[in-house]
């Protein structure tokens, strides 16, 4: 076995598109190299290679805010990442625990999905969890997703969204310009706690939303109450999932946010897509919603300035 490092990044891309698989929006290294582009975090991908075969994948980013090892591309906010469905790739446990010795230093990952491989690792840990709408559940009809709440919640909803429907509500879709209202509106609402304070997240943002344009993935929607911006969500369809990726609404509108959510969920019943991922975080409405919950899983490995003493002795190649 061959025990590689890997620091360029041209090569670092090659092996991604080569190891990685694409199963979700995020796996997409166009995705992902929106953040790195912004973020400008030290690449270390490491690889343990058999046979000509990478057996084992672990890509990886320095991140001085988290103080170690973060997954790729670091996107850290607060000292955490924000992409989800990491993954660690390996064909056996033990190919799993070498790829950990490699790391030199601590490493913290997240939002992983669940894997066999973790099973007995006491430095996994259950994370946050996620939230998903699966239209198929409800034979794709809205109207038998209602169902699922109680007659009181019901009434209750009914109630709120009435409200609502008498001022004059209309939606518009795919105007780039509401971009930047969602990114306002989301700064005003969460203040010095949005992604969209930093710089860095901000230009990944729109990176992302301008890669999504281009390849006819983005969807923007936008709530207009009297004519004015009441909601707006930014939205990618990838392998008939849709994922919600950011949102923000106005506080002068009371129950915005459940009719734009709602939108969401009706929306993909009509284009029976598969699943619509809310991504991690309640904001306490979720649940209620009946959304299904996917837990996601960290790795903590605590030991900044060691490099396992028999990796020293392995030979293995830096690639710069």
């Amino acid at each position: 076995m061959k025990m590689m490092v890997y620091e360029e990044p041209d090569q670092c891309r090659l092996i991604w598109e080569k190891a990685w698989p694409v199963n979700g929006l995020f796996d997409l290294w166009q995705v992902r190299s929106c953040f790195q582009d912004s973020f400008l975090q030290p690449l270390r991908f490491h690889t343990i290679e058999q046979h000509n075969k990478i057996i084992g994948f672990l890509p990886l980013c320095w991140s001085d805010e988290a103080g170690g090892y973060v997954q790729f591309p670091g996107e850290t906010w607060r000292g955490k990442t924000w992409l989800e469905q990491n993954r660690m790739i390996a064909t056996r446990p033990e190919v799993l625990q070498d790829l950990m010795d490699m790391v030199p230093g601590s490493v913290h990952l997240r939002y992983l999905n669940w894997s066999e491989l973790f099973a007995g690792l006491e430095q996994v840990t259950e994370d946050e969890v996620g939230y998903l709408f699966y239209p198929g559940m409800y034979d794709f009809s809205f109207d038998q997703y209602w169902l699922c709440f109680s007659g009181k919640s019901r009434k209750k909803l009914k109630k709120e969204l009435n409200d609502i429907q008498t001022r004059q509500v209309a939606y518009r879709f795919n105007h780039i310009p509401d971009l930047e209202h969602l990114f306002l509106m989301n700064i005003n609402s969460f203040c010095e706690n949005s992604y969209f304070t930093d710089d860095r997240f901000y230009r990944a943002f729109e990176n992302l939303a301008s890669f999504l344009w281009k390849m006819g993935m983005l969807r923007i929607t936008t709530v207009l109450v009297d004519d004015q911006i009441a909601a707006v969500d930014m939205g990618a369809i990838f392998k008939n999932t849709y994922t919600l990726l950011a949102g923000a609404t106005s506080p002068q509108v009371h129950g915005i946010a459940k009719v734009i959510n709602l939108h969401h969920m009706e929306w993909a019943c009509h284009q029976k897509f598969d699943c619509v991922d809310f991504l991690c975080g309640d904001f306490n409405w979720k649940k209620r919603f009946h959304l299904t919950p996917r837990p996601l899983y960290e790795l903590r490995l605590d030991r900044a300035g060691h490099f396992c003493d028999r990796v020293l002795h392995e030979q293995h190649a830096v690639c710069a």
